[in-house]
Parts: structure tokens; C-alpha cells; sequence
């Protein structure tokens, strides 16, 4: 299944011929690069990084939803008015907007390994403190602290499955976001029984996901820095043609976990050669000098993923913060209601596993962007239509349409070359989709509040699906941000 992906990935990214030291470096350690000297890494370090990665997304959405769950016995708890809990679904796109560009540069200085590390332990402290605080500011900021680990967390998943999976990425973006949905639905679905069974103290309820967060910070312990050997300047993912190129990463710059930009751990930095001899070079010893940086806005490509990520997580939040109130108001009981909600959390589960791994052997991922705004524009026709009728269907055709997720963060992986180019597509895309997701929750609340019905806010939500499905065709075209930003740069300078 890795060669076909490999095989079939590999057309869609620029080749050149590797020099012979690099091409048996590739061939001996295809998916898992960083082999210093051609060496690979011991088995148990690539297990022991799956585990860190599941269990880093299974813990991305537990923050948030199982506070959704709990809201109104926060708000009696703490005395929290209806705005400020009305607030609180736009805090975690806020926080992910403003920590998320922080994890290239902290990447960069402590290793990516290290940060990732600490966004769990963020996470873990976070959850722990938040309920015990005792007032509304003491929750807001233990909620931020545990949004900022996982804001970080976000920005580098892509970047670490493209370092060391770089002829996986497709699979493994699919097993991240396949354990980000689960982890999503699973806080959904057991926050109210574990309170109950815990005695029904909401304080319990929400700090027994701390133990997921504490559980995730095991795995990464031998990848902080200096505790774990890390890959080589020069692997498979640095030479064009090779793995990474397969992973819609080829290139010339560096691939290598050992990167102080975008490795597990600080180290050197491969030398980014432009050439045959360049890569020999590059082959032969390491690097003295930095790659020049990326003007990642100068990417049309990368304002266009940026986009989409941001209408795709304005489309998540919103389902998550009111669909279930849909039904409700149509007269769906209410532990149905939530029990539908489920369901389209629950559809991101195995989709977020295909839809990366489809995406990996198509030149052009347009399509399935467009396949997901169509279920998104049918089920809120039937949300408008028929919302009680037909309820299992539309929850079942929304959850498809959130499957945009894995396929934002699929292409994040495949629009850029390099390790570094990966960090920085990611950081961009995120942080600037974000902020352009938070205003959409509050404005379906305030449409729903004065027009006193479900009419104008569904309106909302399939307006906002028609440029999702445009700028998902621009993001999905066959082309990275390098080589645009290369191309503005040099025109600019005629």
C-alpha cells in the first residue's frame, strides 16, 4: 500500500535525479527517513513516535468538547453570564490562532519533538487547574493554557509525519485525524456518564481528561532534546525523487529530523543544494548556513488553504456549538439530539482515515472538496427543510462534509517541499483559518437570536460552503508554496 501511495504521489510533485549516495539512502530507509549515514532508526523509536502521535490527537478536541457537555453546569457553578458563555465557543479558534504561529519558532529553537512534549503537559495542566480555579477568570485561563499546548500540537503534527513518514504521509495523516475524531465524539459521548459516575460533580468530569494529556506525554519524552539520537542531515526526505518527493514533499531542501527548523530534536541542518553536484555536496557533509527563508505570503496557494482551513473550522464549530439545538427546536428529544450530534462527530472517524490517503494519489484533491461542500449544502437543505424527518440523514451527510479537516492538513503536507516550507504552510494556514473561523458561532447566534428561527443562520452556513468548495479547488492544484513565493519574488524584483 506504501509503494502505490509512493508510486502514485510521486506525479504529482517535480523529480530530479538523486545522486547515487542519496537514492541508496532512500531505497534502505523508505519510510523512515533520517537514517544517519543511511542508517535507520531502531524500531522501537518509529513504534514508540506512532504511539506519541495517536495519543497526541486523541487529546486536540477533549478540551473543548467535553466542556460543551458540562456548559450549563459551569455556568451555575462558576455564575458565568450568558455572554461570556456565549463567548467561550469562539476562544479555542482564538487560541489556536494566536499560539499557533508561535510553533515554527519554538520548533525551530527547542525541536519539534520537545514542543510537542510541552503542549501536552500544557494540556494536562491546563485541564487539571480550570475547574478547582473557582472563578470565570481562573477557568478562561486555564482554558487558554490548555488551547495554546494544543494550538501548537496542531501546527507541527503535519511537520513531524512529513520528517519521518515522508512516503506515509497520506496513511499517516489519516491515523492523526482518524484519533483527533475519535477523541472529538469520544468527549461528546462519555463527559455527561463519566460526571455521573464520578458522583455528578462537573469538576471531576472535566479533569479526568487530564489523564489522557499525562498519558501523551510519555511517548515524547525521549525526543526532547538530547534524549534521543536523532536522524541524519541527509535522508530519503531530502533528495528530490526520493520519499519525500513522494509524499509531495521532493525537493532539495532538508527533510531530516536532525533539522534545527523542523526536526524531532535540534541538531544541524543539511546543506540545500539545487543541483546534481549541489546534492552530492549536500550528500557529503553538513550544512553551514541556513536555507533562505519562505515569504509563505507570497503563495497563492498558501492563502487559498488558508481560506479553506478557516470556512471548514467555521463550518466544525458551528455544527458542534448549535446543530444539536437545530433539532431540538424542530422538536427532536433531547438525548437524541445530542445522540445525532455524536453521529456526525462520529463519521470523522474512518473518513479522516481515507479521505488523506485518496487525496495522496490524486494530482489534484479539487474533487474531493467539492464532494464534501455538495453533502454539506444537502444536509443543511434538509436542516431547512425537514430537520426532524430526516435527521439520521443530515447528521450523517454534515459529518461527511467535516471530513474537510484531514483533507486541509493532507494538503498542508503536500503543498510544500521542505520540512521547513511544511512548518510554515502550517503555522500560516492555521493561525490566519482561525481567526477568519471566529466570528461564524457568534454570528449564527445572533441571526438565530433576533430572526427567532433556524432560517437565516442555514443560510449562513451554505453561503460560506459555496467559497469553501472554490478555494478548496485552488489549494488542492498540483503546485508549492516554494516554488510561487520563488516565482512572485523574482518578479517583484524585474
Amino acid at each position: 500500500m506504501a509503494r502505490e501511495e509512493t508510486r502514485t504521489t510521486a506525479r504529482t510533485t517535480p523529480r530530479t535525479t538523486a545522486p547515487p549516495a542519496v537514492r541508496s539512502s532512500a531505497a534502505h530507509g523508505a519510510g523512515q527517513p533520517g537514517g544517519a549515514g543511511g542508517a535507520s532508526p531502531r524500531a522501537w523509536t518509529m513504534r514508540l513516535l506512532v504511539v506519541g502521535i495517536v495519543l497526541s490527537a486523541l487529546n486536540l478536541r477533549p478540551a473543548i468538547t467535553s466542556l460543551g457537555a458540562l456548559l450549563e453546569e459551569v455556568r451555575n457553578g462558576l455564575g458565568m453570564s450568558g455572554s461570556v458563555a456565549g463567548l467561550l465557543t469562539s476562544v479555542p479558534p482564538l487560541c489556536f490562532a494566536v499560539f499557533g504561529v508561535m510553533a515554527p519558532r519554538l520548533a525551530r529553537r527547542f525541536g519539534a519533538g520537545a514542543v510537542v512534549c510541552a503542549g501536552m503537559a500544557a494540556i494536562a495542566t491546563g485541564l487539571l487547574l480550570r475547574p478547582y480555579t473557582g472563578s470565570t477568570a481562573g477557568f478562561l485561563a486555564g482554558s487558554a493554557l490548555a488551547l495554546m499546548g494544543i494550538a501548537v500540537s496542531n501546527v507541527l503534527m503535519p511537520v513531524i509525519v512529513k520528517h519521518w513518514f515522508p512516503d506515509r504521509v497520506g496513511s499517516m495523516t489519516g491515523l492523526y485525524s482518524m484519533a483527533l475524531a475519535l477523541g472529538t465524539a469520544l468527549a461528546a459521548a462519555v463527559t455527561v456518564p463519566l460526571t455521573d459516575a464520578l458522583g455528578g460533580n462537573w469538576q471531576s468530569g472535566l479533569t479526568v481528561w487530564a489523564a489522557l494529556a499525562v498519558a501523551a506525554v510519555l511517548p515524547w519524552l525521549p525526543f526532547v532534546r538530547g534524549r534521543a539520537t536523532a536522524p541524519g542531515a541527509v535522508d530519503a526526505g531530502s533528495a528530490p525523487g526520493g520519499a519525500g518527493a513522494a509524499a509531495g514533499g521532493g525537493g532539495s531542501a532538508p527533510d531530516g529530523a536532525a533539522s534545527v527548523r523542523d526536526g524531532l530534536g535540534p541538531g544541524r541542518e543539511a546543506d540545500r543544494g539545487d543541483g546534481g553536484d549541489a546534492q552530492a555536496a549536500a550528500a557529503a557533509e553538513p550544512a553551514r548556513e541556513a536555507a533562505p527563508p519562505l515569504r509563505i505570503t507570497r503563495s497563492r496557494t498558501a492563502w487559498a488553504l488558508a481560506v479553506f482551513f478557516g470556512l471548514q473550522a467555521t463550518a466544525a464549530y458551528i455544527t458542534m456549538g448549535w446543530m444539536a439545538q437545530i433539532f431540538r427546536d424542530a422538536g427532536v428529544p433531547a438525548g437524541t439530539a445530542g445522540l445525532l450530534l455524536a453521529v456526525t462527530m462520529v463519521m470523522g472517524v474512518p473518513l479522516a482515515f481515507v479521505i488523506p490517503r485518496l487525496a495522496t494519489r490524486l494530482p489534484h484533491q479539487g474533487p474531493i472538496a467539492l464532494a464534501l461542500g455538495v453533502c454539506g449544502l444537502a444536509g443543511y437543505a434538509g436542516l431547512y427543510l425537514a430537520p426532524a424527518a430526516g435527521a439520521w440523514a443530515w447528521a450523517v451527510l454534515l459529518g461527511i462534509a467535516n471530513c474537510a479537516f484531514p483533507l486541509a492538513l493532507t494538503m498542508v503536507g503536500m503543498r510544500a517541499r521542505t520540512g521547513p516550507g511544511v512548518a510554515q504552510l502550517s503555522a500560516f494556514a492555521q493561525s490566519t483559518g482561525y481567526l477568519i473561523s471566529i466570528p461564524g458561532p457568534l454570528l449564527v447566534g445572533v441571526l438565530y437570536q433576533h430572526s427567532g428561527g433556524w432560517g437565516l443562520p442555514i443560510a449562513l452556513m451554505s453561503a460560506l460552503m459555496i467559497p469553501q468548495m472554490v478555494v478548496g479547488v485552488l489549494a488542492g492544484r498540483d503546485r508549492t508554496v516554494e516554488d510561487e513565493a520563488s516565482r512572485r519574488a523574482a518578479a517583484a524584483g524585474r
